[in-house]
């Protein structure tokens, strides 16, 4: 496996990838990396013969007071696990390599990026797609593999993508969880064994969403009250969480709100549990 720290190294191993023929995919993370990252790489090299992951935690999307100084850093750690599964090439810059001194320029995001994490995180999805396109830019590749997971910002790349006739495809991977049901994220490093518990709520209230739906309950409100419901309740054996930011059921393809709920339709949650905040979501009906 390759590891590259500057621009010009990782865009001309992508571009020899590209003149010999190779199809090859990308995976941008921010490190931290556990299964669900690993699984993003695993699609990618099913999909295409080279793949390269980034490794780089991007400033421009954390506001202030969120967890950018605290973000977990593990880069050798990252490195070992990328090997294992057989990665060809890393690229992993600093940030002045990829913000030097001057740089002025963002991103304005598409619409989808408006509600929910827009809403909440202002700017937030500017820099995601600042970096990302600076990604594309950077690192050539014939695809980008994404997970559900951060399911907005998914659609916010894929309409990016589209509205700037970017020349690249975009794979959506599913979410990986634990045997419990907790979605797998950087961030469930901050629970506490308590906390895990707590966190448990988001996957069972998405779980209770989704069963209501297929007991023929088609009303949004009542969808999303039973989220709110399971988030909320108490329990000795599972707390509830400490603070929901939404706990919502959208259209799939571009986050519109719904009355009547449709099989093109997806579940999604923020919350905190303790300092954390996390996010979780779910499809809807047959879609996916």
């Amino acid at each position: 496996m390759q590891v590259f720290q500057q621009i010009d190294e990782a865009r001309n191993w992508v571009r020899q990838q590209r003149a010999a023929g190779h199809r090859t995919a990308l995976v941008p993370t921010m490190g931290a990396l556990h299964q669900g990252h690993l699984s993003l790489v695993e699609l990618g090299r099913q999909r295409c013969e080279k793949t390269i992951a980034t490794i780089f935690v991007n400033p421009t999307q954390f506001g202030p007071g969120e967890d950018f100084e605290q973000y977990p850093r593990l880069p050798e750690e990252d490195l070992q696990l990328l090997r294992q599964v057989g990665t060809d090439a890393v690229f992993l810059p600093d940030a002045a390599a990829m913000y030097p001194t001057g740089f002025s320029t963002a991103v304005s995001p598409p619409d989808v990026a408006g509600d929910l994490e827009g809403r909440l995180r202002p700017g937030h999805f500017s820099g995601v797609a600042t970096v990302v396109l600076k990604l594309f830019q950077i690192l050539p590749a014939t695809h980008a593999v994404f997970g559900r997971k951060d399911y907005q910002q998914l659609l916010v790349i894929a309409a990016m993508v589209r509205d700037l006739n970017v020349d690249i495809e975009i794979i959506d991977a599913p979410i990986v969880r634990e045997a419990d049901g907790l979605a797998l994220s950087s961030r469930n490093r901050y629970l506490s064994q308590d906390e895990r518990q707590s966190a448990k709520r988001l996957s069972a209230a998405l779980q209770a969403c989704c069963d209501a739906f297929a007991d023929g309950n088609r009303d949004a409100d009542d969808l999303q009250s039973i989220m709110h419901a399971v988030l909320t309740e108490s329990g000795k054996s599972h707390p509830p969480v400490d603070s929901i930011d939404y706990a919502v059921v959208r259209g799939a393809d571009d986050l519109r709100v719904l009355n009547t709920v449709t099989a093109d339709a997806v579940a999604l949650i923020a919350a905190k549990v303790g300092s954390t905040r996390l996010i979780d979501n779910r499809v809807i009906g047959n879609t996916h």
